[in-house]
């Protein structure tokens, strides 16, 4: 999946009036999604009650349903980065970080959810899950970087796939939750992360005790250069050159003649 879609940060890029007629068309459309889903049907309608003109909503989502479902993701994720304040960030745990954070997007999106529902079975169409693919990925990319992760080795890739997978599990749990303030929501999140913790810890735990262990490679290694060792100096009889100096059946000398 290209990186070209009507992302929200290029719209320094665009002339202003069609920046500002793509969001008055997506805030209109996402009226009419719970009822036409992501559908070239209600992004019609929501052209119509914009009142946008003609040529920049032609212009504003050439590839239709599937680059409004993606400029609405960048959307919400521009909103929530905009939202998380870097210094009350920067007193948090990372755990703490990242719950509030979800937290934050879910109650910026509480009046757009059965619109995200309907983007959920949007992305689940065949053709379209690379797209979701790519949207999550920038998501949680977005999460880590608006709360100061500056992580550059390994740990990049597995802090966003993990992530991904708590964020996944708790949009699906949202969506279906009806209890008040969305408190079960936000157990069933709390629940999520306290497993990575528990997992995190675990692993260092492991990584720790392995380390005393002795380096198999080194003991191998060892062996091999014993006498009689897979490449050590050969005994007697192990297979070397007897003593007419022929090669060794390691049966000992050949009959004599």
């Amino acid at each position: 999946m290209s990186d070209r879609g009507p992302r929200e940060d290029q719209g320094a890029d665009q002339e202003p009036e069609l920046a500002a007629a793509r969001r008055a068309i997506l805030e209109a459309t996402l009226i009419h999604v719970p009822f036409d889903g992501w559908s070239e049907t209600a992004i019609q309608a929501g052209i119509r009650d914009a009142g946008q003109r003609e040529t920049l909503s032609a212009l504003a989502f050439p590839n239709g349903p599937a680059d409004m479902a993606e400029y609405y993701c960048a959307v919400a994720d521009a909103r929530m980065a905009a939202a998380i304040d870097p210094e009350q960030a920067a007193a948090m745990r990372v755990r703490e970080r990242i719950t509030h954070a979800i937290r934050l997007r879910m109650e910026q999106a509480a009046a757009e959810r059965a619109a995200v529902a309907k983007l959920m079975a949007f992305f689940a169409l065949p053709g379209n899950q690379p797209l979701a693919a790519t949207c999550l990925y920038r998501t949680v990319d977005c999460i880590w970087r608006a709360i100061g992760d500056t992580s550059t080795d390994f740990n990049f890739y597995s802090k966003r796939a993990i992530l991904a997978g708590v964020l996944g599990a708790t949009v699906l749990y949202w969506l279906g939750d009806d209890s008040e303030d969305c408190a079960d929501t936000k157990a069933f999140l709390d629940r999520r992360i306290e497993d990575v913790m528990t997992f995190e810890k675990v692993k260092g735990r492991a990584r720790d005790a392995f380390g005393k262990l002795p380096d198999p490679f080194r003991i191998l290694r060892d062996v091999a250069r014993r006498p009689g060792g897979p490449g050590g100096p050969t005994a007697p009889g192990d297979g070397g050159p007897d003593d007419t100096g022929s090669p060794g059946t390691g049966a000992g000398p050949g009959p004599r003649s």
